[in-house]
């Protein structure tokens, strides 16, 4: 049989967009003489959909969106997946579904069996879970369908699967010969090799072709990276898609036609194509067309500019520099030269006679108080009430800049550098801001190598740097990732990296303290395998001390 996947980019609640979209790309799949084609999870409404599945209209809507679709799609069997009523007399009133269409009939309607409730999902507070292995007869091949998280069960890969039912072993056993899996799996970085040899041991182990389409797009903080996949029976690869972009692919289940296309070469291209993903579909989906970002001269908000420029084109980037009493003539040339680099607008707004005219305000409130970091977190905050209201004013979308490690221990100051609608690089440690800063500057000097080169410093008093206040990024990074992604005890992070108890207690300290201000931080993409946000659930009100 001759397959295609097509790995779309949908937006949630856009039905006659979505539509449209598997339309054409069906007809595409058509003229390239496929006989099945097969789309992504939940690609008539879009996927998070989240609590609006709670409303009765936008379920309605998506199963209105499927009848409508069925008549207009050409002569090909087609699995899309979509949100319908369950049917369920007591539980949840909606499943997270897979439709299989032929000559405009419905020959399967399945519904996910493994509700994901763990990270950045939430579905089995929603969605109501199947019961049935999806079974189905399709040119002489029994088809197994399954929906994303049904195939992350395996007990020959996982070392403790998180679920009863593994329902790739009951389409196995029900004789399926070609496991079809439509999913909807957002991106972290090391995600893409993890879920190809995933695919390819259970290609292995049961015998069977394993054909996996994964949703390309960014929707608010989560990233889906596409990178469809199918192998063959032996685990051979038979087709690959393009990472981060639309793609559709076509190959023989007997392996007599294949098609790989290339994929990232690097974790720097992997990361770099994530963020520029997010940041595009975030504007965009968002509907804005342009976007505003406040020029330091430092490697953050340099790095920042050149993913916004790249995403959106520069001619929809703009950067503002706002020097201070304490800002380097240096840092201003940086941010100007980065700025002609890329070719975007550059604007110069100057602070210090702001700045002068708060602290006249204040002294008489401040009387006999010596100045401190609130004086120093005036000037961010000044910069980010000038940044918000050229925001306002020209509807262009504030890009925030700051990094994981700085919103890890609080180095960032609320209603200040924190301002903005999405945060490019929040999950972005600051030693792999350096690698996507030199990665950005793979085919010639866009950054300036002055902000790759100069101690980090948020130039918010003489001769500062961040160092004055925190361990080398180098020393940090490591910790942070083992007690945010990895849940490593104080002992276990000490005895692992080498680092003095002390340092480790007083990071994992500062990242518990801070916790108040990164839920009011704005949205960020995700790129790590445990991001701040929705995927991180913590208390801001707590004690728990190891």
């Amino acid at each position: 049989m001759k397959i295609a996947l097509a790995q779309i980019n949908t937006v949630i609640g856009d039905f006659d967009g979505n539509v449209e979209r598997i339309v054409r790309f069906a007809e595409k799949a058509k003229a390239r003489g496929a006989e099945l084609v097969v789309f992504p999870e939940l690609a008539v409404c879009g996927y998070p959909p989240r609590d609006l599945v709670e409303k009765p209209a936008f379920v309605r809507r998506s199963e209105q969106a499927l009848e409508c679709l069925i008549p207009r799609l050409p002569d090909v069997a087609v699995l899309v997946g979509y949100a319908r009523r369950s049917g369920v007399t007591s539980g949840k009133a909606v499943s997270n579904a897979a439709a299989l269409i032929q000559g405009g009939k419905k020959r399967l309607d399945y519904a996910k069996i493994l509700l994901p409730y763990y990270d950045v999902f939430d579905e089995s507070r929603t969605f109501e879970p199947g019961t049935q292995p999806g079974l189905c007869d399709l040119g002489g091949l029994r088809l197994g369908t399954t929906i994303c998280e049904d195939v992350w069960n395996d007990k020959n890969f996982w070392k403790q699967p998180l679920y009863p039912r593994d329902p790739v072993e009951e389409v196995a056993r029900g004789g399926a010969q070609v496991l079809l899996n439509i999913a909807s799996s957002p991106y972290h970085a090391e995600k893409i090799a993890l879920r190809y040899d995933m695919l390819r041991a259970i290609a292995r182990e049961r015998r069977m072709v394993v054909a996996y389409v994964n949703h390309v797009g960014g929707n608010d903080q989560l990233i889906m990276d596409g990178s469809s996949l199918a192998f063959d029976a032996e685990g051979d690869l038979l087709a690959r898609a393009r990472s981060f972009e639309e793609d559709l692919v076509v190959f023989e289940t007997d392996g007599t036609q294949r098609e790989i296309h290339e994929a990232p070469s690097s974790p720097s291209e992997e990361i770099y194509q994530a963020l520029m993903l997010g940041t595009r579909d975030y504007v965009r989906k968002c509907g804005f067309r342009k976007v505003l970002v406040g020029l330091s001269g430092g490697i953050d908000s340099s790095l920042v500019a050149t993913i916004a420029a790249d995403a959106l084109g520069p001619e929809n980037a703009r950067g503002i520099s706002m020097p201070g009493p304490y800002s380097s003539p240096g840092s201003v040339r940086d941010a100007e030269a980065l700025a002609r680099n890329l070719g975007i607008d550059f604007r110069v707004v100057p602070i210090t006679p702001i700045f002068e005219k708060y602290l006249e305000t204040l002294d008489p409130v401040f009387e006999g108080l010596p100045r401190d970091v609130t004086e120093e977190n005036l000037q961010a905050r000044i910069r980010g009430n000038l940044l918000m209201a050229l925001s306002n004013k020209s509807g262009d979308l504030l890009l925030s800049t700051g990094n994981k490690s700085e919103l890890a221990v609080g180095y960032c100051t609320l209603y200040g550098d924190m301002a903005g609608g999405l945060s490019v690089i929040a999950d972005v440690p600051k030693t792999m801001v350096y690698e996507l800063a030199r990665y950005a500057n793979r085919k010639g000097i866009r950054i300036p190598e002055a902000c790759l080169e100069k101690a980090p410093s948020a130039e918010l008093r003489p001769n500062q740097t961040d160092q004055d206040t925190l361990p080398p990024y180098e020393v940090l990074d490591p910790i942070l990732r083992a007690s945010i992604e990895e849940n490593m005890s104080v002992a276990e992070i000490v005895q692992t990296l080498g680092v003095e108890e002390s340092v480790v207690r007083d990071v994992v300290r500062r990242v518990a303290r801070a916790e108040y201000k990164r839920q009011q931080a704005a949205p960020a993409l995700k790129v790590t395998a445990k991001a701040f946000g929705m995927g991180r659930r913590y208390p801001i009100a707590q004690k728990f001390e190891e």
